[in-house]
């Protein structure tokens, strides 16, 4: 049960830990690959968004087609 309690307490890294972040990442890819990286992550994004909002509007055209043609139609 302590353990539960102190395993939930972690946080967001503060400023050095930041840092050190940083550099394992400039170590690791080097500086060319990082604006490589940081494009395809903003790609990946930008889809992901366009999806989202294709999705969004046609289930709003759906429920626009669907509300047009329940009061037309008679319930049986």
């Amino acid at each position: 049960m302590l353990v539960a309690k102190n395993f939930l307490m972690i946080s967001m890294p503060g400023g050095m830990e930041w840092v050190l972040i940083i550099l394992a990442v400039l170590i690791l890819f080097g500086g060319r690959k990082i604006p490589e990286f940081m494009r395809g992550i903003g790609k990946g994004i930008r889809e992901f968004n366009d999806a989202k909002s294709n999705v969004k509007k046609e289930i709003e055209e759906g429920m626009q087609e669907k509300d047009k043609k329940a009061p037309s139609s008679p319930a049986q």
